[in-house]
Formats: structure tokens, sequence, C-alpha cells
């Protein structure tokens, strides 16, 4: 088990990670915001879905989902059909235009990181994914464990 101080490191290291994810931020294109670019990754990675699971996913709440999802499609990013099972439901999916708007996106991601990491060497890069990979193995389901650990714990603490 690693020594508390090192912990301490860890923390403070997650912690600046924020610079780093809002410097990817910024390589966006204006029009499309960190969250729209996580709804369109999430209905790529899981395909059609509610609105209902995609704010499950987001691990945000539905109103907050909803102007996401509204910004989307009003780009025409997704769609929105009705649900076969549910007509008063509506399924979300990608559009074509939303599958280029992610490809486009990837690129630019992969171009950021190289250029950042290009004093890095392979093995670098590949450690750093296996131990990011591990890191979140670790932590499984967050939103599950969340809800576990505050319907778990004593008043105490």
């Amino acid at each position: 088990m690693a020594a508390h101080s090192q912990y301490e490191e860890l923390a403070r290291q997650l912690s600046a990670i924020g610079a780093v994810k809002r410097e990817m931020g910024r390589m966006l294109p204006q029009e499309c915001p960190p969250a729209s670019a996580g709804v369109l990754t999430l209905l790529d990675r899981h395909g059609e879905m509610r609105m209902s699971q995609l704010a499950e996913l987001l691990a945000i709440d539905m109103s907050v989902t909803s102007r996401h999802v509204a910004h989307a499609a009003e780009r025409g990013w997704i769609e929105r059909k009705p649900d076969p099972v549910d007509k008063r439901s509506r399924l979300l999916r990608l559009t074509p235009s939303g599958t280029a708007l992610l490809e486009e996106l990837a690129e630019r991601y992969t171009a950021t990181l190289a250029r950042y990491l290009n004093d890095w060497s392979d093995a670098d890069v590949g450690h750093l994914v296996e131990l990011l990979a591990r890191l979140r193995t670790s932590f499984g389901d967050c939103r599950t464990r969340a809800h576990h650990d505050s319907t778990t714990r004593t008043p105490a603490g």
C-alpha cells in the first residue's frame, strides 16, 4: 500500500488535471462545448437511448441533460424520435453530421495530445494509458458507489 503522502500528492495531481481538461476543451469548435461532445461520445459508444439513460450515464440531472440534448439536436448532431415501445418517450441517436463531428473531434484530440506529449516515449504514453484505465477500474461506477456510500454511512461518518 502506498504511503499517505503519496495519496496526498496523487490527490493534488488529480485536482490539477482540470487544467489539462480545460486545455483539451479549448480545441473544440466554439459551437461544440465539452458537454455536447460528451453527449455525442456516449451515443456513439452505447447507441440509441432514452434521455433518462443518457442522464444516468452523464451522472447529471435530467434538466441539464435536456439542455445538452437540445443544443446538439438544434445543430443536427443528434435526432430525437418516438420510442416504439413508449410513444411518450424519445430515443436519441447520432446523425451522420454528429458522427462526422465526432471524427473531427477525435482528430483534434489526438493532434493536441501528440503536440503536448511529443517529448514522451511511446512506452511512457502506453504506461499512462494503462494506469489511467486501472484507476478508472479501481473506482468502478462512481455513481452507484456514491449512492451506496450515502445510504450506508452512519451519522458520525
